[in-house]
């Protein structure tokens, strides 16, 4: 009930728990990210395990992300910790650089790729390993790396600058735009870190984002495209949508409003009882419950992923009127337990090979801060779903206190 409160769900300021949540994760993600290392678990994992081979990856750089967000923030505002992140999560930030250079930790695009694996498309895993690194070197100073980082910011901004339609695949034959624009973003900050010059490169990647690229139910990027063809494939899907707006407004501040606009028109819902984005256009036709490896659970047309990574996107995007509902829905969801654990985006990770992948994506979206000047002319209003989660919190409270109460009786009699 006190994070509900905090300045930062109603304001461009960064909420003041996500140092807490920061804290919580940082006590064992090392240990985790180390024993990953050391087990080689990851070399013994098929192609088809995306879970247990994307997530490991991925739980590392939003962890980095949201680690250098919360530095940045804290040289501005000390208040917020006692201790700067870089100091206190220094052994988690090296251990998370660590897992994503690790060979045995690219086993599955080798698979895909062969040995030449950094330079041929795979644009998933290359935009991770630039993120990761570009964030590493600038929380530790520490330029280890940098050759290595170089060479991809490189490679791969002239492979996708030499392509025919600025689109590369992930895995041969599936290129997925929801990675595209992100890995653009990723470029960017890693040549200001670097002192290298995109903003030419920035301009024309904007052609992987039109023309048949798009939805054009939507106007928004298609979910998949042909990367040969340049034609995209199938609606716009949340998950995607929510993600992409994240990075947009960076690159393309014009682009990412009129994107903006789309999305709440075909996508947001506010209902009587909870507010979030659907994963399909209203009215399409599409499975409104199923679960599937990107968008996690898709209930009742919401989408958990897209309403998760839409926090962020509406924060970034100054939609507060979008934020603070979805911020407040995630908080009482999360269900937050005594020892800091988020319980239900821990259960809805790979318990097995990416245990803080939930907790991490929360964290990252929680900590993005907006472009766009404040709007104080936004209307707070909690969704009822909070409510009645806050009473589902405390009938659980009474109930398991009346039954401690009952035994510590017993035991006396």
């Amino acid at each position: 009930m006190y994070d509900l409160r905090d300045p930062g769900l109603q304001t461009n300021q960064i909420p003041s728990f996500t140092y807490r949540w920061h804290t919580t994760i940082t006590k064992d993600f090392a240990s985790w990210a180390n024993d990953r290392i050391d087990s080689q678990k990851a070399s013994k994992l098929t192609t088809d395990n995306v879970s247990g081979t994307e997530w490991p990856m991925f739980s590392a750089v939003l962890y980095l992300w949201s680690t250098e967000t919360l530095q940045e923030n804290w040289e501005v505002n000390p208040n917020f910790s006692r201790e700067a992140p870089n100091i206190y999560a220094r052994e988690a930030i090296e251990a998370a650089a660590k897992l994503i250079v690790d060979p045995d930790n690219a086993s599955w695009v080798k698979a895909h790729w062969g040995s030449d694996y950094l330079h041929k498309e795979n644009l998933f895993y290359r935009m991770l390993f630039i993120a990761g690194l570009t964030s590493y070197q600038k929380l530790t100073g520490n330029s280890q790396y940098e050759e290595v980082l170089v060479d991809q910011v490189t490679s791969l901004s002239k492979e996708l600058d030499e392509s025919p339609y600025g689109l590369l695949d992930d895995y041969p034959g599936e290129c997925y735009p929801v990675d595209i624009l992100p890995a653009i973003a990723v470029l960017n900050r890693a040549g200001k870190l670097l002192g290298m010059d995109q903003s030419d490169f920035i301009n024309r990647s904007i052609r992987a984002f039109e023309d048949e690229r798009l939805d054009s139910s939507t106007g928004l990027p298609a979910y998949i495209a042909n990367s040969k063809t340049g034609y995209g494939y199938g609606p716009a899907r949340g998950v995607g949508i929510s993600y992409m707006l994240i990075w947009a407004p960076e690159l393309w501040p014009n682009v990412a409003q009129k994107w903006y606009s789309n999305y709440e028109e075909y996508f947001w819902n506010e209902g009587s009882i909870i507010s979030g984005f659907f994963e399909f256009p209203r009215n399409s036709g599409m499975n409104s419950f199923f679960f599937d490896v990107d968008a996690g659970p898709v209930i009742s047309q919401y989408g958990v992923a897209a309403s998760a990574f839409g926090i962020g996107a509406s924060k970034v995007n100054n939609q507060l009127q979008h934020f603070y509902p979805l911020a407040t829905e995630a908080i009482v969801a999360s269900w937050p337990l005594p020892d800091g654990t988020l319980l239900l985006p821990r259960l809805l990770s790979n318990l097995a090979d990416a245990p803080y992948i939930g907790e991490s994506a929360l964290l990252f979206t929680m900590t993005r801060q907006s472009l766009y000047p404040s709007n104080n002319q936004v209307k707070y209003q909690l969704p009822y779903i909070v409510y009645l989660s806050l009473v589902l919190y405390c009938g659980l409270g009474l109930t398991i206190l009346r039954s401690s109460i009952k035994l510590v009786q017993s035991l006396k009699k």
